[in-house]
């Protein structure tokens, strides 16, 4: 009878390479033979490999793992390690680079969020970028919706234009009239820095006050975003209700978990209240199960009739105020819910982005947070190709130790998402007729 036993060994190696050494007399010059492709500095390609592998993704502190190295049998220190892991790796950030590009070509719409994330033991913000084939990772001081913007265009600094669509968004935001009226001077072809746009509002707006200002800047981002062509244009965001999303994209469409427990944070005392809230819910997540199957058999007729539903499930009115109330505001968000009803292969859920910003804290939890900006980039591009490499099924060790070692047989991650994207549409609804 066979026994299947899957076993796996390590075992440290030293290397003595003897490089050759030739002097050539007409140009007066020595020539020394190069390593092998993999190998500089004092540890070789699989070791490097193993240290992001088993810090990035294997969640490890480095005293851990500098202690796991040690038992090993590998005599390395505090800083070496360091180095190991945050330094030296343009080629890394190059293909998280490409990642993120391929990944926002991949789709219309695409998963975001964010979660707090520490910095030099200071507190700043990790955001999160997603759709099924790619996971991107950026760290920025803030979570408001400049940030947002620079996440969207790679952290390329921010542009500014003042067009008909940044009037729009100015009257949306309440930005006073006269203040519109100024902004209407600049020519609408027009592309500022942020440092410009700054300096014409000290000069042309002083009166303006500080709310108002960041409105004006809000506005003409968006609008610059839109505008530009070096990065893929967003159609659709799905994300939960924080106000910093508003705007940026066409669409945006929430998630009904995110949404559903707004309810479950309920605490009703009266028994009556209890059977209300609990009958509601039932017919919440009943809703919730339509929704899904919709997803899987969209038909114009059933389209009509969720809607309907919609409608008659949020005009209930129990007489407990707490909960009409929020029936009332769910309602109030029925265009952001139910766009799935015009989009049926968006999830109604952001569950991808939230599995993502847990990988960020649980890291944050065991290594607490990058000291330099060098170890910050390290962190976003590793976590990045991780969490790729996952979705797409390939093995992240073997990803990492074919680059390291110079073998560049793996094909890379950007050219798997553009090939699965063009197999499997994620945004077919907006290409049909």
């Amino acid at each position: 009878m066979p026994v299947i036993v899957q076993d796996a060994h390590l075992q440290t190696e030293t290397i003595r390479f003897l490089k050759e050494k030739h002097y050539s007399a007409t140009p007066h010059q020595t020539y020394l033979a190069e390593l092998p492709r993999g190998y500089h500095g004092q540890f070789g390609p699989n070791v490097k490999a193993l240290a992001v592998v088993l810090y990035f993704a294997g969640n490890m502190s480095e005293p851990k793992l500098l202690d796991f190295f040690r038992q090993a049998g590998l005599h390395m220190s505090d800083g070496e390690l360091s180095n190991l892991l945050i330094k030296d790796h343009a080629p890394f950030h190059a293909e998280k680079d490409a990642v993120y590009t391929a990944g926002l070509s991949s789709s219309a719409w695409q998963h975001t969020d964010h979660t707090g994330t520490r910095v030099n033991g200071q507190n700043q913000q990790c955001q999160i970028v997603c759709t099924p084939l790619y996971t991107c990772y950026f760290t920025t001081e803030k979570k408001d919706r400049l940030s947002v913007l620079q996440v969207l265009q790679n952290n390329r600094p921010l542009t500014f234009r003042f067009n008909a669509e940044t009037q729009r968004l100015l009257e949306t935001l309440h930005v006073p009239a006269w203040a519109r009226e100024r902004a209407a001077t600049v020519s609408p072809e027009q592309e500022l820095s942020q440092p410009e746009v700054e300096t014409w509002l000290d000069a042309q707006l002083p009166a303006l006050g500080t709310q108002h200002r960041v409105r004006v800047l809000e506005a003409a981002a968006i609008a610059a975003y839109h505008a530009q062509m070096e990065f893929p244009v967003i159609r659709l965001l799905l994300c939960d209700d924080a106000p910093q999303f508003n705007w940026v994209t066409d669409e945006l469409a929430l998630c009904w978990i995110h949404e559903g427990r707004h309810y479950q944070k309920l605490a009703p005392v009266v028994a009556q209240h209890r059977t209300q809230l609990e009958d509601f819910q039932n017919g919440f997540w009943t809703f919730y199960d339509e929704l899904l199957q919709y997803r899987e058999q969209p038909t114009p007729a059933e389209r009509t009739r969720l809607d309907a539903e919609f409608e008659m499930l949020f005009a209930t009115v129990t007489g407990y105020e707490a909960l009409d109330a929020r029936i009332a505001k769910t309602r109030a968000k029925k265009h952001c819910l139910l766009l799935v009803l015009t989009h049926p292969e968006i999830p109604l859920h952001n569950n991808p982005a939230e599995l993502g910003t847990r990988q960020r804290v649980r890291k944050g939890d065991v290594s607490f947070g990058p000291r330099r900006p060098d170890g910050v980039k390290a962190w976003d591009t590793f976590m990045t190709l991780a969490a790729t490499a996952q979705k797409l099924g390939v093995s992240f060790y073997a990803y990492v130790q074919d680059r390291i070692s110079g073998a560049n047989q793996l094909p890379e991650l950007a050219d798997l998402i553009t090939a699965r994207a063009r197999r499997d549409p994620l945004d077919a609804s907006w290409s049909s007729p």
